[in-house]
């Protein structure tokens, strides 16, 4: 009985070490994968569209009725990107203020400045107007999809 209580647990014994050594390849390659940013920036901005899309662009987007801060922080001519909350907020003149998506629509990066009259992508440089979000260079063809944004006082609100 000993030979087959040994034969038994020997087969365990092997599907644990192969089980933990494939374990162990596999940390070791996520861990070997790098990055320039570029790909998690472009990754991140994704996601965040397939979110916007199966919720129709509806009210389930990111930040959704929550302040943003405050109307003054937003330079006239210019603006701020919010990414925590994938949208960039304008003010094309004084006292109108524009919302859009963060999320550029040629491969999925998240905007990162407002400068000379327009949002800029760091990806493949991209830009939009402050005004409408529509494209005014670089390879994206599709415009920035508008946001609500409302001002209470000196407070931002997305809407």
């Amino acid at each position: 009985m000993t030979h087959s209580a040994s034969a038994q647990a020997g087969p365990a014994r092997r599907t644990v070490v192969a089980t933990a050594g494939v374990c162990g390849l596999a940390a070791l390659l996520a861990a070997c994968g790098g990055s320039d940013g570029k790909e998690e920036n472009a990754k991140e901005g994704k996601e965040g569209n397939a979110k916007e899309s199966e919720s129709g662009g509806g009210a389930e987007r990111p930040g959704a009725g929550a302040a943003l801060g405050k109307a003054a922080d937003i330079p006239e001519g210019g603006g701020k990107v919010f990414p925590d909350r994938k949208v960039v907020v304008t003010q094309p003149s004084k006292g109108e203020f524009k919302a859009f998506s963060a999320v550029c629509t040629h491969q999925g990066c998240l905007v990162k400045e407002v400068a000379n009259g327009t949002i800029n992508c760091p990806c493949h440089e991209s830009r939009f107007s402050v005004t409408d979000g529509s494209v005014r260079g670089g390879p994206a063809r599709q415009p920035l999809a508008a946001r609500r944004v409302s001002v209470d006082g000196d407070s931002l609100t997305l809407g």
